[in-house]
Formats: structure tokens, sequence, C-alpha cells
């Protein structure tokens, strides 16, 4: 008898079968001696559209709202190009996956899905669509799909129903926002906005981190520069030695009034002064804490040119599905105290080559492996596989981890800081001065870290030293600084709340997640900021982030303000959280969400009439660019793209002007473009921009994807 695995995507299924050692690879499926393995394409079913529950809803109508319907009903995936048809390669793969199921060789089925709450519900939508199978169906719960974890977790499979809290989270937090979203974006657009062809997106995570950016836009606006000033003084040791020290005075360095400093800079010219206080004290640095998705995400963004959260997400999954890091989507800085054995032999593997590697020693500490600070998964870490080839993103995304994963292994970095007090006795306060020597390099070594050092000439308690020189300097206070991704994603991750912590390192300031209370989660968190990109909210220059002005009247306008209040959005993560733990109530919960909706849209009706919005229509030509490959009809140019005529028969050809494909490389499809795939199979494209921000030129192809149904580009340089 066989077991049937279903796993999210074809990569992953193949990971499987190579794990198992199963060559045997079939329409839709892999089939061994004792298990078949299929797949799906992430999603194969979603939400009910409005319009499918009720026609009315087809056209938005303002009295059609609120509609909250009685119940969640799920239809096969719509055709990316074409949302009034089924996408054919979701329902073929659909079909094969239920008819695999209902073998009767086949004894059990395994979700193999992502262990987190989409990986559940893409699973359960699968295999409990229609009915409840007769079979026994298990959960394989997996951080890495090496072919030693694939092997040790088919042998520790969990029965589904144990998943119940993951996958009412899931449903909930689906639910919710299909709820929110629908209505608000629905109503507001409505009212708010003039002209068609767009809609105002309102939603439930995309608001409040539109006010984090608004917010910060408004402190640096607001904010009011202050002169202050500052003495510093130049000593000479009785060796001519020299150092300098900074005035300070009831432990203030920094004065708003510069006759005050004056005053004590022509009182010590050419006096005498002593050093009455020598302090020195070695002190440990600590490395930081592994990566979780979050700080990984802002690690990368800050450090390197043009990156995304976005981008940094898809790269590491990339990663994970080759085997070669651990599940990326993870909000924990350390690791289940039970992997101990298994992380000494992973960093075994990758320190053989390294030039430091007799300074490695490994250690089980609690900054690395501590269950209270593992939510779910573990934090990022390589796997035991070396890899053989990367790309030049993989590299960047998977040396970050290996790098940082070594660093808790390495011995802990110490420097020796020198504070010298020096009195001048004819004045009030004293010239402080700080000296910095590394002592011990340690794991700064693993990213050559370069120390800063600050040499103090050798003087001891009571010897005399004499003012060589002054000079009061004059600083402005600075605003704060825009958003990054990287500051963005602390915030989100922490809903602004972060506490002092006093750990086994002194480390002060560490981010805290409060448990569950967060904006979104870390597998979310990219895609909300590129929505904010994508729909005009927000823009960039450089890394700074930075509201449009779409994105200020939205905050300024909306009425609904506890969609803009961290405090709020906070709470109904923590519920989702707490539903994923079993500790909270789906049904609760959704009551909740449908009386905020209800009540948010009374709101927005009873509002004034103001234009947040204005939709200047975009021109369209009757042009024919060419035959559409898919029926025949004639293509031309309209609102989103270059459509084939025959769209209301049902053909779904489109090249869309917005396509992401081509955005990667910063261009956008023309009438040329299209006109030369339609007549010469291909089109010669110039000017396109690679990852690195290199130009370059190819030819490009749009060519129909049998298997998925939908059509994909192809690049050619010859």
């Amino acid at each position: 008898m066989l077991k049937l695995i279903l796993t999210e995507k074809p990569s992953v299924a193949k990971n499987i079968a190579d794990a198992l050692k199963v060559k045997t690879k079939k329409d839709g499926f892999y089939e061994g001696s004792d298990y078949l393995i299929t797949w799906a394409f992430g999603h194969l079913v979603e939400l009910y559209d409005a319009k499918d529950y009720d026609s009315k809803m087809a056209r938005w109508k303002m009295e059609n709202f609120p509609f909250i319907p009685p119940q969640l009903k799920y239809k096969v995936k719509s055709n990316p190009r074409n949302r009034s048809q089924t996408d054919g390669g979701a329902a073929k793969q659909l079909k094969t996956i239920h008819q695999l199921m209902k073998r009767n060789d086949v004894k059990a089925i395994i979700s193999a899905c992502d262990y987190d709450r989409e990986g559940q519900l893409i699973g359960d939508s699968i295999i409990y669509r229609g009915k409840k199978p007769d079979k026994a169906v298990y959960r394989l719960l997996l951080n890495e799909w090496t072919p030693a974890e694939v092997l040790q977790g088919l042998e520790e499979v969990k029965h589904n129903e144990t998943m119940k809290s993951l996958r009412d989270a899931g449903i909930s937090r689906q639910w919710a926002d299909w709820m929110i979203g629908i209505n608000l974006t629905s109503v507001a657009t409505l009212k708010y906005q003039k002209g068609k062809g767009k809609a105002l997106n309102i939603g439930r995570v995309l608001l409040p981190t539109l006010k984090i950016i608004y917010d910060r836009d408004k402190e640096i606006e607001t904010f009011v520069p202050e002169d202050y000033f500052k003495l510093i003084a130049t000593f000479h040791t009785a060796e001519g030695k020299e150092y300098t020290g900074t005035y300070i005075k009831a432990k203030q360095e920094k004065f708003k009034e510069r006759t005050i400093l004056d005053e004590i800079q022509q009182v010590i010219r050419g006096k005498q002064g002593s050093i009455t206080g020598k302090q020195v004290e070695k002190k440990k640095e600590f490395p930081p804490f592994l990566f979780n998705l979050s700080s990984l995400q802002g690690y990368i963004t800050n450090k390197f040119n043009g990156w995304t959260s976005d981008k940094v997400l898809k790269v590491a999954q990339t990663l994970y599905e080759k085997k070669y890091i651990t599940y990326p989507r993870t909000s924990s800085i350390a690791l289940e105290e039970s992997l101990t054995g298994k992380m000494k032999k992973v960093l075994e593997n990758h320190i053989k080559d390294l030039p430091y590697k007799d300074e490695v020693t490994f250690r089980k500490t609690k900054r690395v492996f501590n269950n209270a600070k593992v939510e779910s998964h573990s934090a990022i870490t390589p796997t035991y596989l070396l890899p053989k080839r990367l790309t030049s993103d993989e590299r960047i995304v998977y040396m970050a981890i290996k790098n940082r994963f070594i660093m808790q292994f390495m011995p802990i970095a110490e420097y020796e800081e020198t504070i010298l007090e020096t009195t001048i006795i004819e004045i009030d306060g004293k010239f402080h001065t700080k000296g910095k020597i590394q002592l011990i390099e340690g794991w700064k070594k693993v990213e050559n870290i370069a120390s800063k050092d600050t040499l103090l000439p050798a003087v001891e308690q009571g010897d005399p030293v004499s003012v060589a020189e002054s000079e009061v300097t004059k600083h402005i206070t600075k605003p704060p600084k825009h958003h990054t991704e990287r500051t963005l994603l602390r915030v989100m991750e922490t809903c602004g709340k972060q506490k002092k912590e006093e750990s086994e390192d002194r480390e002060a300031d560490v981010m805290a997640v409060l448990d569950g209370f967060s904006i979104g989660t870390a597998a979310t968190r990219a895609d909300t900021i590129k929505k904010l990109k994508d729909v005009g909210y927000i823009t960039t220059q450089k890394k700074n982030l930075m509201c449009t002005k779409l994105g200020r009247t939205l905050v300024e306008t909306f009425p609904v303000k506890q969609l803009f209040d961290l405090e709020f959005t906070g709470r109904l993560e923590k519920s989702l959280a707490d539903i994923q733990k079993g500790n909270g109530s789906k049904q609760e919960f959704l009551k909740v969400i449908s009386q905020f909706t209800t009540e948010s849209v009374e709101q927005i009706k009873a509002d004034k009439s103001e234009i947040i919005n204005e939709v200047s229509p975009a021109k369209s030509s009757n042009e024919v660019l060419g035959k559409c490959p898919e029926c025949g009809g004639t293509v031309t140019e309209g609102y989103m793209g270059f459509a084939c005529s025959k769209y209301k028969k049902g053909c779904s050809f489109m090249v869309w002007k917005n396509d992401k494909f081509l955005a990667t490389m910063r261009k956008k499809p023309t009438k040329t473009l299209v006109k030369n795939l339609l007549t010469k199979k291909r089109a010669f494209v110039k000017g396109l921009t690679s990852k690195k921000g290199k130009k370059f030129n190819a030819y490009l192809t749009y060519e129909k994807d049998t298997e998925k149904g939908y059509y994909s580009w192809k690049m050619d340089f010859k």
C-alpha cells in the first residue's frame, strides 16, 4: 500500500522524491514503491469573490455594503490574467491530486506543505475540498528539506487533526483580510475617489504600516533645529604626548549658551592641570543574535543597495527550497535546545576550510539554544549541505546566514576601555577622554569587521598635564532619519514597543517581540511594504521610505482611525497568535472582525465626501498590434495592458502594462515590443537593467506554459 505526499511546490516534491530515491515522474506526480509524491502551485483554491456569492456584487454600489457572507466558500484559483476564468493549470493539478487521493492502493495522505499558517491552509484546502477523505491524514513538519530531515520527518509524522489550531489561525487571517479588504476598499473607493480603473486600497496591515512612515515624515517636517556648543581641549603630558578631552559639568557636555564655554576657554588658556581619574575596564562584545526573517531583511537591505525586503524573502525561499538553509519565515532569534547535536555537525561541515577554524568552538549557550526564545520555528541557519553553485544574489543572502551562524561559536570579542578625567583647579567641571583598544578580535574575524581603536598616551592618576589649545565647537541638532526597510521592519515586528533587557552579555535595548503582538507576521511584512509602494502610498529615495501625497491625504482624511492604530492592529495579530496556540476562538475573532467591518462601513458612509484620489483614465487606441496566439483574434492596447479583443468570449491572452518580470529589469511593455512578439515571435529589447544595476540587451519571447496554462517570458542572448 502507498502513502500520498502533498507538497506546496514542485521543487519541494523533487526534494522529497530525491530523499526517497523515487525517480519515476508522471503527469503531476512522482511514483515509487512506497510513496506517491504530488504538489500544488501554492494556493490551488481561493476564497470566493463577492460576486460569486451574489451577482449584484459584480458592480460596486454603496447600498450593497457592508457585504458579509454567512459562511466561507472556496473555488479553484482564478486565472491571474483574467479573473473571470479558472486557472487551467490549477484545475488540472487539483484533479490529479484528488484522483491520487481516491486510488485504492493509497492508504494514507501526508500534507508536507510549509509548517506555517499558510502552508496548513494550502494543504487542508486541497485535502478536505468537497468532503473529508476516508483515509488517514498526517502532517509532515520540517524546518528544512535536506534528505536526512525528510527521512527522519516521515518517521515522525503527526495526525493532521492536531494542527487544527494552526488551520483556524490561517482561516481567521484569510477571512479577516477578505472581509476588511473587500468592504472597506470598495466603500472607500466609491466615497473618496474620482475616476475609474484603480482602487483605493484599505487593509488591516497596510494602513498601520503607512501610518508609521507618515508619523516619521511629520516628525522630520516639524523638527526645529537647535544650536549647541562643546568645549574641546588638547592636553600635553610631561613626556610631550597629547590627547583631547571634552568639557563636562554635571554630566552635561552640550551647552545651549556659547558664552559660558567662551569664558571657561579664556580661563584655561595656558593653565596646568592633572589627571584626577583613570578607569580601565575590559569589556565583552557578543556577536549579534542569529537571524530571524525581519533581522535578515533589515541587515541585507541596509548593507546592499537595490535590495528590498521582498527580494530578500524570495532569495531566502529559493535557498530553503534548494535545501541550503532552514525555514526562513521565522520570528525567532534562537534555536530549539533539542537541535544541539545536529547544529554541532552543521558547524563542523562549514568550518573545514576556514583560516580561523581553530578558533571555532561549539558550545551550548542560552544566546543560541533557548526554547524560551523560539516561536514555532527556530532561527535561520545553514543546513549541513554545502552549496556547489549559487547566483550572486543567493550568495549574498547565504553568506550572511552562514557567517551569522559561525559567529556564535567564535571567541567573544574583547576590548579595553580607558576613561580619563582631567581637572583644572581654576574651573568648575572636568574634561573627559575615552580610549579604546581591541584586545580579542573574536567573531569579528568572520566578516572582517574593523575595530576603531582610540589610543591614549601612557598616563597615570596624579600626572601633571598642560593645556596646549582649546576650541569651542558649534553643532546643530539633527532631525530623526526617514524610515528605511530595516527600521520599519523593526517597528512592525514589535508594534513600536521595545524594552530594556539585561541578558548574560549585558546587551541593552534588545528588541523584544511581545508574544504575537506585532504588525503582520515575518512572512507578510515584506509583501506589505511592497504593496504600499505598488499602490502609490509610499515612495523610495535611495534607502529611505516616504509617504506620497496620496499616502498623506489618506492618513489625514480616512475616518476609520482604528486602522492606523498600532495598538489595535497589534491586538488583532495577538488574537491570531492565540488562536494558533489553541488559546483563542476563531468564531469570537471573526465576530469581532465582522462587527468592526460593519461599523467601519457605516462610518465611511456617514463621513463628509472628500476626494482623496483622482484617477486620470489612460488613453487607449484601437490600433491592431497583431494576431492573438491563443485564439487568432486581434490584440489592441487597453488600460491595463495589450489584450485580445475576444476577452469577453473567454480569451485570456494579455501582456500586462505592470508586468512583474519586466519590472524586475526596470522595463514596461511598449506597443513596438508587443508588435514584435506577435509578428516575429520575439522582440529585441535594449536597456534592460540587471539586479546589479548594469544595462544589457536581450531577445524576449512570450510563450505559453502548457503545464500551468498561462504565458510567461523567456530570455535569449543569441
